[in-house]
């Protein structure tokens, strides 16, 4: 039975898909068509890997895979569907053994788009507060965010043969 507070927490985060989706810029996943590849570089001490599939079925999915000295340190699935005429984009991260970070996907609106750079807001105040990606030629893939605390962090990604 789903108690008083799980119902109004649903409710809040339904609303919150709602208005987002209102307020947010038309787009379907062919506009990020340009995020298509296999990128990978340094994040501190770490190693940052994204492979983003073609577009196709109203999705645009990506599996990234950090590593570093002590082995793989993170793996996480992006999704991003066409919803009412715009894009919500999600993710979830998995410690080692597979260990869910969160009990569920981390929800962001499209915030802006443009020919080769994309930016996402979050809906909730846990986790990344923003990402943006965008492409700089065809070997520059970067990735931008907003971490929940503030502070922000830069991928610079490169093509991977």
């Amino acid at each position: 039975m789903i108690n008083l507070t799980s119902r109004f927490s649903l409710v809040v985060l339904l609303c919150s898909l709602s208005v987002a989706a209102a307020a947010a810029p038309k787009a379907t996943v062919e506009d990020l068509a340009w995020m298509q590849g296999a990128w990978a570089g340094d994040l501190g001490p770490n190693r940052l890997e994204e492979r983003w599939n073609a577009p196709r079925g109203g999705t645009l999915a990506s599996l990234v895979r950090m590593t570093g000295e002590g082995g793989t340190s993170m793996v996480e699935l992006i999704v991003i569907e066409e919803e009412a005429g715009s894009l919500v984009l999600r993710l979830q991260q998995w410690d080692p053994g597979f260990k869910p970070r969160t009990d569920g996907p981390q929800v962001f609106a499209l915030e802006s788009i443009g020919k080769k750079t994309v930016t996402w807001k979050a809906l909730g105040s846990t986790g990344l507060q923003s990402l943006t990606y965008s492409r700089h030629g065809k070997r520059k893939f970067h990735v931008n965010g907003t971490t929940a605390d503030g502070n922000a962090f830069t991928a610079k990604l490169r093509a991977v043969r």
